[in-house]
């Protein structure tokens, strides 16, 4: 029985047949030496697993002109989902996490240490990954979920699990609350030698995937919904200007983050720690994220951006501080 190696190289072989040479079916079965159906399923996997991607242009098709748009003012690459504007949010947030699993794929390598921010975008994108064989690769969880109300470990390991599932990788848990009492509970517990084996691999990262964190969203982002911020740590964000946060760490429109004191109690990565990734994926769905998005793409947070249509709409549409609005 062909091993997951083969049958991924046999994928890859067929699709290079079938798309860019115009091969039938019947054509590749016989150069395989297999049947038409194995070929079927070969570019079916080939599909999924992000190897082959398939877009349609249409003439009124308005996302890469979206995209160079965004691209010119931010510096990102990036991937505009089309979807109607009468689509409901749980059904964007499925066509966008089902996009950002098959981009995110092809990146993920073997001796890899890929960082992951739990929340509900990610949590999404997690379900739709496709499965491929890596080796040595590693999937940290960025930051802590613990709260007083929940240790948030079913919740965050889940998502981690699913990447470590997809990836055949190991997967390395941070069982440390979202955020301390106290600055100083902070700074003692990451000189522990096993908070610091996790804060190393953290600081290894090739690659971090995460999503924008709002208030405002359609559909409420986990730190906001799930009990991790009181009412005095709220006014404190609204007292500082924060617009979202990436990792449970905030920061202003502006991209600023210089005296928001609940990033001294926090237990994500420092804005410059994942600044220094070599490649950053932010997934956004849903344009009333759009605060929060402007402040992470502000402070150069991501590499790589992944969003609906209506969302990228609004921030081309959207002035910037200092600069005048980008139309179409």
């Amino acid at each position: 029985m062909p091993n997951k190696r083969t049958r991924q190289s046999d994928a890859l072989r067929a699709a290079q047949m079938y798309y860019l040479q115009d091969l039938t079916m019947d054509a590749i079965a016989r150069d395989l030496r297999t049947s038409r159906s194995t070929v079927s399923r070969l570019l079916a996997a080939a599909r999924e697993s992000g190897l082959v991607q398939i877009q349609i242009k249409s003439p009124a098709d308005r996302t890469p002109e979206l995209e160079r748009a965004i691209k010119d003012r931010f510096g990102v690459d990036v991937n505009v989902v089309p979807v109607a504007d009468t689509t409901n949010d749980a059904e964007v947030l499925d066509r966008v996490s089902t996009q950002a699993a098959r981009i995110i794929g092809p990146l993920v390598d073997s001796n890899a240490v890929v960082g992951v921010a739990w929340g509900s975008t990610v949590s999404a994108v997690s379900r739709h990954l496709a499965r491929k064989t890596t080796h040595g690769t590693v999937i940290v969880q960025l930051n802590g979920a613990g709260n007083t109300q929940t240790t948030g470990i079913s919740y965050a390991s889940e998502i981690i699990r699913r990447f470590g599932t997809a990836y055949g990788a190991v997967v390395e848990q941070f069982p440390v609350p979202a955020f301390f009492d106290r600055a100083e509970t902070k700074e003692l517990m990451w000189r522990e030698r096993s908070v610091r084996r996790i804060l190393d691999l953290q600081s290894r990262m090739t690659l971090a995937i995460f999503g924008v964190g709002s208030m405002d969203s359609d559909i409420p982002s986990h730190v906001y919904a799930g009990g991790y911020l009181d009412e005095t740590d709220l006014d404190e964000l609204e007292a500082s200007g924060a617009a979202g946060d990436v990792a449970t760490v905030f920061f202003r429109a502006d991209g600023t983050d210089a005296g928001i004191v609940l990033n001294d109690r926090s237990s994500g990565p420092a804005l410059d720690t994942l600044r220094k990734v070599r490649r950053r994926i932010c997934v956004v769905s849903g344009a009333r994220k759009i605060k929060g998005l402007r402040g992470a793409l502000a402070a150069g947070l991501a590499t790589d951006l992944i969003l609906d249509e209506k969302t990228a709409r609004a921030l081309v549409a959207s002035g910037d501080e200092g600069h005048a609005p980008i139309t179409g």
